[in-house]
């Protein structure tokens, strides 16, 4: 008995230990080739978006974390539709996740699949062409007349153990036009910025 009980605890010590020197079970994690980026910006492409928003951001937002755990980075940009905006006409965002330790696939598909039960004004479709699994999010509040509310468009993927979300969103009242661009238009400028977006985050 004393042997055996000796026996579990070095087989327990040793499974820690391998778990703690070569990481989670299955071996490294699957990043599927992304690379963090300390200022993401660079990397976010948004062509597409500016054939609305033809004016640049000069100085759009961005921010990073790197840990064993994981890496993060994050983008906000500022869109304009001309030079003579006061202010931005509406604004994308863009975060990255890099999951180094725990396969983020069961909590991505419950956030996004489910992301109505938060929000009663968004509608969540499954989407396909991107990464293992992707949603696409959206909300409009503006009863389609375009004046007064809110709209918004959020692409999320999961490729890996590499999680990323494209996210657009005007308010009515702060629009140029009081017109902003329809949900189904946006949903395709944002899907085409996020392949390419994506094709650049695993480029060297």
């Amino acid at each position: 008995m004393l042997w055996a009980a000796v026996g579990a605890v070095v087989a327990s010590a040793l499974w820690a230990g391998g778990l703690f020197l070569f990481g989670p079970l299955g071996g490294d994690p699957d990043l599927a080739g992304y690379r963090a980026r300390a200022n993401l910006c660079s990397s976010v492409d948004y062509d597409s978006l500016r054939t609305e928003y033809t004016e640049e951001d000069s100085a759009p937002t961005h921010n990073a974390l790197k840990h064993k755990a994981i890496d993060q980075s994050y983008c906000s940009i500022s869109l304009k539709k001309s030079s003579t905006s006061s202010y931005a006409d509406a604004y994308l965002s863009v975060q990255v996740d890099l999951h180094k330790e725990t396969d983020p696939s069961a909590e991505f598909t419950a956030l996004w699949s489910e992301y109505g039960q938060r929000y009663d004004d968004y509608e969540v479709a499954k989407v396909s062409g991107f990464g293992d699994e992707a949603y696409l999010v959206t909300e409009d509040t503006t009863t389609g007349s375009g004046v007064g509310g809110s709209r918004a468009v959020i692409l999320a993927v999961r490729d890996g153990w590499m999680t990323y979300q494209m996210s657009w969103n005007v308010y009515t009242t702060s629009y140029e036009t009081n017109s902003p661009p329809e949900i189904a238009e946006v949903s395709r400028w944002v899907k085409s910025d996020t392949r390419s977006t994506l094709e650049n985050l695993r480029s060297d």
